[in-house]
């Protein structure tokens, strides 16, 4: 039949939504040319990545699938990686982590949260004074720090308004290394100008720093923006005021930020916290993280809780083998252990 209802085979058009019978391949791109760099903000699914100090912007790619990427992460890119104002790359691949720095939101929370990644020195920054320091916390760090592979290194803040000796004497015994900051400066102090304002210990503080990829934690007050300006005076980033009463203050920093050094090495700048979570790590392993006390573990029955009658760990610290401060040590290590078990 002819006429206008006339239907030809070459005007039939497919149903919309229809799939192509044609096979997919399973084999992708090699992206042999890609260029590797390393992650250093990450906003609204848009990363800034830094290709030997030119930052570029780029969006993940299909292949790269759900994992996440975080600041401090190698990633390869291809694309427009020029780094031009209009310029976007696609990050295809993202490489394997040296280092994973994790977190969860309290004790009772399985889920971890990654910080940082690629780092390798976790700076735990302290205030002497104002607000007071928090022991506990700092061995929560030095848990994760050591969970993660990361070299600890304590740096305390405002020593012009107390005795940095009070603190660090605490973990003389884990060698653990610090570096004491005072407000102002001397011309007597190598490497800090008199006229400069930064803190007395700074240049102590880069010598740290240099050649590393170090994470700063603390929780909000203690005074790590201000450290991080004067480190990097071209970040930036904003300083608050802290309660005099809770000691606490706002949230100045609200996502990690890799900054270069002028001297090598990187600091990541992490938003405060009020605690750091450590569900996501097996709780049988807290003792092998104090490393004053793990050794009077090897008398302790088997199974042992490390926080019953018959834990060897207290004949341990009477017998003085874990240091002067071994009964603070283990009271910490105890109260880290009932947080997990909701004692």
């Amino acid at each position: 039949m002819t006429g206008r209802y006339e239907h030809y085979e070459d005007q039939v058009r497919e149903r919309p939504g229809r799939r192509s019978s044609r096979p997919r391949t399973k084999d992708r791109p090699a992206h042999a040319d890609a260029e590797v760099g390393m992650v250093t903000a990450v906003d609204r699914g848009r990363y800034t990545v830094d290709i030997h100090g030119r930052p570029v912007v780029a969006m993940r790619a299909r292949e790269v699938g759900r994992r996440r990427i975080v600041v401090g992460d190698q990633v390869a890119m291809v694309g427009d990686t020029s780094g031009g104002s209009d310029s976007l790359a696609r990050i295809v691949r993202v490489q394997e982590r040296r280092t994973v720095l994790r977190r969860s939101a309290d004790d009772t929370d399985r889920v971890e949260r990654v910080i940082v990644a690629g780092a390798s020195q976790l700076a735990i920054v302290t205030a002497l004074a104002d607000p007071e320091p928090r022991p506990r916390m700092v061995d929560r760090c030095l848990v994760a720090a050591y969970d993660a592979g990361l070299q600890p290194l304590l740096v305390l803040t405002k020593a012009d308004l107390a005795d940095p000796g009070r603190l660090t004497e605490q973990y003389a015994d884990l060698s653990v290394p610090s570096v004491a900051l005072a407000a102002g400066s001397h011309p007597g102090d190598p490497g800090d100008s008199g006229d400069s304002g930064d803190p007395v210990g700074l240049a102590a503080l880069r010598d740290r720093l240099r050649g590393e990829v170090t994470v700063l934690v603390g929780h909000s007050g203690v005074g790590k923006s201000t450290l991080v300006n004067a480190l990097v005076p071209s970040a930036e980033r904003a300083t608050g005021v802290v309660n005099d009463v809770t000691g606490r203050g706002r949230h100045t920093s609200t996502s990690a930020v890799a900054l270069p050094l002028g001297h090598g090495g990187w600091v990541v700048d992490t938003p405060g916290v009020r605690s750091f979570g450590l569900g996501h790590i097996d709780p049988t392993t807290f003792v092998h993280h104090f490393a004053d006390l793990a050794p009077g573990a090897a008398g302790c029955p088997r199974g042992c809780s490390h926080d019953e009658p018959d834990c060897a760990l207290d004949g341990f610290v009477e017998s003085g083998q874990a240091g002067a401060h071994g009964r603070a040590r283990l009271d910490s290590l105890r109260r880290l252990l009932r947080s997990r078990t909701g004692d």
